[in-house]
């Protein structure tokens, strides 16, 4: 195994050297230190998207899950080529929003003449961006969910918000949207026909509409966790990513990307302990990156075994192939309505 590793990062370290600008590695947060460390730019899923226009490499490898490579490819300039090690990884939540029932969705709420605009997290599929473009809708991420949010709100009669619930409800409260005018459609709708389970007269009255979604990850912090730090460690700070649950954001000291995760602790004061709900390879980073001056752990064991599914070894394998891998890519039908979803997140977040 060892030998395996030592050869994978021998071949990377080569083939970026002989490469040079013609290549990008991207790495989300997410990812593993040993890939983490082979990267060129590191970020959350907005940064990383805002990184991509500005690239002169002619190939861009994503590490990370199968819909940030695509909205990577959406996004690209013609000539540029999107890779991934691994098209197997995929996010578990983009899965539980298919295109055609979000469509079919849509079509049913605006049956009786009200315009609901839909606003996709940026974990979904270009699909699902797709048709949130041709609706004139948006993406969001969980760095401007709120303003997103405040946005979509003011262009139609109510807002359809997908696939994460948690993140739904979170931004609702923090723009205190009353609970009365907030549903969230049966989970049926995420694998069944919408036609069976959705109807006009649920939402008639309410002004925002969420898909059952989630993050299996994030979706695993408790509130029993965080009872158990409060008891035994009552001066500890506790903070979360907003995927998880409303009851769960409540009781932390606070919530936010993984951006703002990374920024609590490195403000934290010295001696601080700091419990994160979040993926645990940023949260081991940020133990690392800080021990001696502070105490980070992570509020639950939470590994994405997608975002695992990249290698060291199948990082090498693509380089080595590089130059005849088909790269990621959409098609034009989506491609187009799907660019303009993410473009006026861009420009409203500018």
């Amino acid at each position: 195994m060892e030998k395996s590793v030592s050869k994978a990062i021998e071949t990377i370290n080569q083939i970026r050297k002989a490469m040079g600008d013609r290549l990008a590695i991207l790495g989300h947060h997410y990812q593993s230190d040993a890939v983490i460390a082979h990267t060129d730019i590191r970020g959350d899923s907005l940064e990383l998207s805002r990184k991509i226009s500005g690239l002169d490499a002619e190939h861009i490898i994503f590490c990370g899950v199968y819909f940030m490579a695509e909205s990577a490819a959406i996004l690209r300039r013609s000539g540029q080529k999107i890779h991934i090690p691994d098209v197997n990884a995929t996010c578990p939540m983009a899965d539980m929003a298919e295109a055609g029932r979000v469509e079919k969705t849509l079509e049913i709420l605006q049956t009786n003449g009200r315009k609901i605009i839909p606003l996709t997290y940026v974990n979904s599929s270009a699909a699902v961006k797709a048709v949130v473009g041709q609706y004139d809708g948006s993406v969001c991420t969980s760095a401007n969910a709120k303003i997103m949010l405040e946005w979509a709100l003011k262009q139609g009669d109510g807002v359809l918000f997908l696939p994460d619930k948690h993140l739904a409800r979170n931004t609702a409260n923090a723009l205190n949207v009353p609970d009365e005018t907030c549903i969230i459609l049966p989970e049926d709708v995420i694998e069944g026909d919408p036609t069976l389970f959705v109807t006009p007269a649920m939402t008639d009255d309410k002004q925002f509409v969420i898909w059952p979604g989630y993050c299996p990850i994030h979706e695993e912090f408790t509130m029993d966790a965080i009872k158990n730090i409060r008891a035994n460690e009552p001066n500890a700070l506790i903070v979360v990513h907003p995927e998880c649950s409303p009851e769960v954001v409540q009781a932390s000291d606070g919530n936010g990307s993984t951006t703002y995760l990374i920024k609590y602790a490195a403000k934290a004061a010295q001696g601080a302990t700091i419990y994160i709900g979040t993926e645990e390879n940023l949260v081991m980073r940020l133990a690392a990156k800080y021990k001696g001056e502070k105490t980070i752990r992570p509020l639950m064991k939470s590994q994405c075994e997608d975002m695992g599914k990249i290698t060291l070894e199948n990082l090498a394998s693509l380089l080595e192939n590089i130059e005849n891998s088909p790269p990621v890519d959409v098609s034009n039908d989506i491609r187009e309505p799907a660019r303009l979803a993410l473009e006026r997140m861009l420009e409203i977040c500018a």
